[in-house]
């Protein structure tokens, strides 16, 4: 087996916090996918990546909570359960510590999502078409 860098290890586990901060992922999991002890892993990935794992990952969490508070109209609860936090009283004081408001508020300072869903043109174009048609083969009498 080739040498693989240390950095390589540590890129697979950012990776996988990336791709999965949805589900119950710890520090273990992140050590295990980079293939090293967790003492010895939070200390290689403070030193590459400038914050603890856990910190990262809670990062991931609450950057994704703020996109589905901007663009759905999801409850605070749904949305920090969606995004793989187990406390809704946690997540308003991260939430609120990261983006200075807590999450309604938040949501409150953008458009509401409503207001920017898009309608596909051909379901537009289906649906704004009149109801009656007055074509002769629309009628269901019979031409004498």
């Amino acid at each position: 087996m080739a040498f693989v860098p240390p950095a390589r290890h540590l890129l697979r586990a950012k990776d996988l916090a990336d791709a999965r901060y949805a589900e119950p992922l710890g520090v273990e999991d992140l050590a295990r996918a980079a293939g090293l002890s967790r003492a010895h892993f939070s200390r290689a990935f403070r030193a590459a990546f400038g914050e603890p794992p856990h910190v990262y990952l809670l990062t991931r969490r609450l950057e994704r909570a703020a996109a589905l508070l901007r663009t759905t109209d999801h409850a605070v609860a749904d949305i920090c359960f969606s995004v793989g936090l187990k406390s809704l009283g946690s997540f308003t004081t991260s939430f609120t510590r990261t983006y200075g408001m807590p999450p309604a508020a938040y949501r409150a300072a953008f458009p509401p999502a409503a207001d920017r869903a898009l309608v596909p043109t051909c379901v537009l174009r289906a649906y704004g078409r009149p109801q009656r048609r007055t074509f002769g083969e629309d009628s269901s009498r019979a031409p004498v």
